[in-house]
């Protein structure tokens, strides 16, 4: 049964969802986090971040970040595969990968993982570079309606966040989703590379990759896919802005598929001791990310629905065959 994975978290105790642990997940050894793209994008700097916030509870705890790009996570889904059993492991995930895995027909599947926590959700914001003509989204949306395929867009994955927010955005504006000039890059450091560089006329990611460079001057705000104004970026709704999209992304945790039942409440644990910690909090905020933290079942009830939802999604947009 293709979600008999997702379900494993059901025998553990409610006090796994609480408790705090120390030391790595087996105690004895360094825990590895894997972000499964490019440096500089949302999956990275989650795990980065978290690696900050365990290491302000425990400065002599062994943690080693590293990234494995490619396909919309899903080479590092492979390779986290491979992993069964090892429970000092755990791979950033999130929405991006659920329609990465239904674009790319991967053979592995979140199916095959051990769910761990949801930790955050971050709206996208649509920009366009500095000197770009375009200073509103009525602009960009006019010239883009008048020739689709002029407008190139730039943003990670296919079928991930991004790519379903343009073609959100596409319908919502009476454009065919499938016209959409889609340029899809392995990571958020690539997709801004292309923006910097005048190569795109459009970028679509987090908030809290591009606002940076929206408060230096080097890109230009023109809508946020949430329901209200956020406080970290100067830029109106998309709704506001006359489309009618409204979308967040998130990010959480797996592990690698077959864990015990004490190495699965130790990673639980272990992740939700990182959540009550300071610098988390404080990075949360300076990030614009929502707190979205879900461990355990609920956060494997939630991957299963959510793997029928974007699977929806995609193939009304065409992305899907």
């Amino acid at each position: 049964m293709r979600l008999r994975r997702l379900a494993v978290l059901a025998i553990l105790p409610l006090a796994a969802l609480t408790a705090c642990g120390s030391g790595s997940a087996s105690g004895t050894s360094a825990l590895r986090i894997m972000a499964p793209a490019s440096p500089g994008g949302g999956w990275d700097q989650t795990a980065r971040t978290a690696e900050q916030a365990l290491k302000s509870l425990d400065p002599s705890r062994k943690i080693e970040v590293y990234n494995v790009p490619g396909a919309g996570g899903t080479i590092g889904l492979s390779q986290l595969e491979r992993e069964k059993g090892n429970g000092d492991l755990l791979m950033t995930m999130g929405l991006v990968m659920v329609g990465a895995v239904e674009q790319n027909k991967s053979q592995v599947t979140l199916a095959d993982t051990t769910p761990v926590a949801k930790l955050v959700e971050e709206y996208e914001l649509v920009v366009v570079p500095a000197e770009s003509p375009h200073r509103t989204l009525a602009d960009l949306v006019a010239a883009w309606k008048a020739d689709p395929a002029k407008i190139a867009i730039a943003g990670g994955s296919a079928g991930g966040t991004d790519h379903i927010v343009a073609g959100l955005m596409a319908k919502a504006a009476g454009i065919d989703p499938k016209q959409v000039n889609y340029v899809a890059h392995s990571g958020g450091g690539e997709a801004l590379n292309a923006l910097l560089g005048n190569k795109v006329a459009m970028g679509v990611s987090g908030v809290g990759e591009f606002a940076e460079h929206v408060k230096s001057g080097r890109l230009r705000a023109l809508g946020v896919s949430a329901p209200t104004r956020i406080a970290s970026v100067d830029a109106p709704t998309l709704k506001e802005a006359g489309l009618d999209v409204e979308l967040a992304n998130w990010r959480g945790f797996v592990a690698p598929r077959d864990l015990d039942e004490e190495a699965q409440k130790k990673l639980v644990d272990l992740v939700t001791k990182m959540h009550g910690s300071q610098a988390w909090k404080d990075a949360v905020a300076k990030n614009g990310w929502t707190d979205a933290f879900q461990a355990g079942k609920p956060f494997a009830d939630f991957l299963a629905a959510e793997q029928t939802r974007i699977k929806a999604i995609i193939a009304e947009m065409g992305l899907v065959s």
